[in-house]
């Protein structure tokens, strides 16, 4: 049997995610860069997005986020776009959903984008369901 000479497994590739709970300070677009909502996966780390001046984007997940950020249609993301290809950005940073939420504040983004948080997202559908009710009278049950 051959010896092991690695230093871990799959575990050790994953790595801890201590990042994820502390708080960081609010980027917000400068030149050469836009937002824009993710619109689906494609995979091979990349995704199309929708950018906030309205053009549709093929954007590419730069290596530093690879595999280490989970990006999910719906994120609002920082793009840099390029020079020489219109078409084509590459995601700088994901929002976590409260900041996506302080960037509508502050009117970086606007009114009209929707922000999706999980479960919130969910209760506009929820009121048309209760429309299907409905209310019989002691005679018309009489008649069945």
């Amino acid at each position: 049997m051959p010896k092991n000479k690695g230093k871990g497994g799959k575990n050790r590739k994953r790595g801890k995610n201590e990042a994820d709970d502390e708080k960081r300070e609010l980027v917000f677009k400068e030149d050469g860069q836009e937002y824009a909502q993710v619109l689906r996966m494609l995979g091979n780390g990349r995704c199309e997005a929708t950018c906030i001046d309205g053009t549709k984007r093929l954007c590419h997940i730069r290596g530093k986020m690879h595999k280490k950020v989970w990006i999910a249609a719906g994120d609002i993301i920082l793009v840099g776009l390029r020079d020489y290809q219109d078409d084509k950005a590459d995601v700088i940073l994901k929002y976590m959903p409260d900041e996506a939420r302080l960037l509508k504040a502050y009117g970086e983004l606007p009114d009209n984008t929707r922000l999706n948080e999980g479960i919130a997202g969910l209760d506009e559908e929820d009121d048309g369901a209760g429309d299907d009710y409905i209310e019989f009278e002691d005679e018309d049950i009489d008649k069945i």
